[in-house]
């Protein structure tokens, strides 16, 4: 099956693409498309492995599915174009990154900044209806996505694994090689954040520490 996706991945992940159930996947998402409003928009499904290739690979970050507002999701996690107004769970991050690394409070939203320096803001399901959160989930994308985190655990060496919240933090199982970094904490969003389960974990400085000790260089993150 043909899958328009940046090269580097397309290596690895063409076996994928020729099984049953993406074959039934494709299809339910393109019926899905014609009938029904859904985000991402189609060129940018896979966005986040277009704008992060697996040689330029250094971090991963893993979020649930799509946002499912207009004009919100762009194919990356917890990212959203820059003339949208950011989502809380976006805020609190940008706003443990400053407090972490002693620096400006970022306002632009686009993460694809992030994904250029070779950070994988990868959702676990790529598609949603609009206003409906989940409605793609258990159709496949889950099965991809899985498979695709244990190629990267599989081929790469010294990756940063971002899991925040109990649905990443079941991903951990699927990272099977040691010679990754795993951090762990509660979610972004402000349900878990004012709870105490988000500020102060310090993953930024963490990862950067981590890749500068393993001669990588760090991420920009503002």
């Amino acid at each position: 099956m043909k899958v328009n996706i940046e090269k580097s991945w397309h290596k690895e992940l063409d076996n994928e693409f020729n099984q049953e159930y993406f074959h039934n996947l494709s299809h339910f998402v393109k019926e899905q498309y014609k009938k029904k409003k859904c985000y991402p928009s189609g060129k940018l499904i896979f966005s986040a492995f277009d704008n992060c290739s697996l040689n330029n690979l250094k971090v991963v970050i893993i979020g649930q599915d799509p946002y499912h507002g207009p004009f919100q999701a762009n194919g990356l996690c917890f990212s959203v174009d820059s003339k949208v107004v950011n989502p809380p769970s976006l805020n609190n991050i940008f706003k443990e990154i400053s407090t972490d690394l002693d620096c400006i409070l970022r306002i632009d939203g686009n993460l694809i900044d992030w994904s250029n320096q070779g950070v994988m803001l990868l959702n676990s399901v790529l598609t949603v209806e609009n206003g409906l959160p989940g409605s793609h989930s258990n159709r496949g994308w889950e099965s991809f996505t899985d498979n695709v985190i244990r190629v990267i655990s599989e081929k790469k060496e010294n990756i940063v694994f971002m899991l925040w919240g109990g649905y990443a933090k079941k991903k951990e199982s699927l990272i099977t090689k040691k010679n990754h970094l795993i951090l762990k904490s509660g979610h972004p969003s402000p349900l878990s954040a004012n709870r105490g389960y988000w500020f102060g974990n310090k993953h930024f400085s963490k990862c950067n520490n981590y890749l500068i000790k393993n001669n990588l260089s760090p991420i920009k993150w503002v």
